[in-house]
């Protein structure tokens, strides 16, 4: 099973405000919330149906789970940000084998150093996505994204999306940064637009500064392999991340691409299934506390027939006959020395009795002691 995370599709947002006639001349009132209305034209329809229904066709080689990626600039305002992919879901045909993910994108500049919207108020807003993915354009947002943003919450970002056709990466993949963004479980994205020189690679055109044709292919392949050299080719997957369908390509086509990078034969594959498969998993933990699965319940199997059942309260006493008594014979017990008749008296006597009656007691061991000496003496 193939998965493929981005297919970008374009922010379109129609807002038809409905101004009133009434208190026509007068000072204006504050203007008050209207919900966006999102509508797509019929190009672009037929043009997101194409792209997705050659995805499909290549469901004979495997894919058959997509993720429509919407980006967002530089933070998320809620008195400005839309959902697009909901009523994108429901203008498109219904497939059967088919699987549909939402993914949101979020571009950090330095503008967005301060803060992109990633808080607990705007939980709300984050959570009809399934997956949220951070593309870093700086070395603080950088930071940010790998250090603080990938640790369990409701607002984990479990992808991290970089510019690769970029002349040069605006930051360096420092070792330690990587390491905690993979202990945490987050993956770094290759899209596959770039190498390929396609110009609707997403992640450059929103960033700017990106080349196009064999310029974009050149930084591709150089930031790629830097990626894969700093992650030592763990915590790797491989999307599209194009808009024409021309573009597009057979995903084990991908995995013989990616080999060239220097990844082996099976972490290219994992690039493609295995990884993307455990980061959807991972991602549905957003919802949960501190990204806990499930709560464990405790399941007693039923007995057999040939055998009683046991309970519990069987067990306890089971368990309580097999412990060694306290008052125990000594005795036996090695490298214990044994108590001697003529020892002192005291250690045998229990601390209830009287002093006065063990001082007797003492007395009249004495006096048979001296008796039993003369006899001897006298035999």
């Amino acid at each position: 099973m193939y998965i493929d995370l981005n297919v970008p599709i374009p922010a379109i947002v129609d807002v038809a405000p409905v101004r009133s006639k009434k208190n026509k001349g007068k000072q204006p009132q504050q203007p008050q919330k209207q919900q966006p209305a999102v509508s797509f034209t019929p190009a672009q329809l037929s043009s997101i149906e194409a792209r997705i229904e050659l995805l499909v066709y290549c469901r004979v080689v495997g894919y058959t789970v997509f993720a429509l990626n919407q980006t967002a600039q530089k933070r998320v305002d809620p008195k400005t940000h839309v959902n697009i992919l909901d009523p994108l879901l429901s203008q498109l045909r219904k497939r059967s084998g088919v699987a549909f993910l939402k993914r949101l994108t979020i571009v950090l500049d330095e503008d967005s150093d301060k803060g992109f919207g990633l808080t607990t108020g705007n939980a709300s807003l984050f959570a009809p996505y399934d997956l949220i993915a951070l593309l870093p354009t700086t070395a603080a947002s950088f930071s940010l994204a790998c250090l603080s943003h990938t640790s369990p919450s409701p607002l984990t970002a479990h992808i991290i999306s970089l510019p690769l056709t970029l002349p040069r990466l605006p930051f360096n993949l420092k070792h330690t940064m990587v390491r905690t963004a993979l202990k945490n479980g987050t993956v770094f994205e290759v899209p596959y637009a770039g190498a390929l020189g396609a110009e609707s690679d997403t992640a450059g055109a929103l960033v700017g500064g990106s080349e196009g044709g064999s310029g974009a292919k050149r930084n591709w392949w150089a930031a790629a392999r830097e990626v894969v050299r700093v992650t030592k080719g763990k915590g790797i997957i491989v999307t599209g991340g194009v808009m024409n369908q021309v573009d597009l390509r057979a995903p084990r086509d991908i995995g013989n691409l990616i080999t060239l990078l220097g990844l082996p034969q099976n972490l290219a594959h994992d690039a493609s299934t295995k990884i993307p498969q455990s980061l959807i998993l991972r991602a549905q933990t957003r919802k949960t506390y501190r990204a806990v699965f499930s709560e464990p319940t405790v399941i007693i199997p039923e007995p057999s027939s040939s055998q009683p059942a046991i309970t519990l309260e069987a067990l306890a006493e089971s368990i309580e006959s097999s412990r060694p008594s306290v008052e125990s014979d000594t005795d036996g017990i090695v490298g214990k020395k044994r108590a001697r008749p003529d020892d002192d008296i005291t250690s045998q006597v229990e601390p209830s009795v009287a002093p006065k009656q063990v001082g007797k007691a003492e007395e009249s061991l004495r006096k048979k002691k001296k008796a039993g000496r003369g006899g001897k003496d006298g035999s």
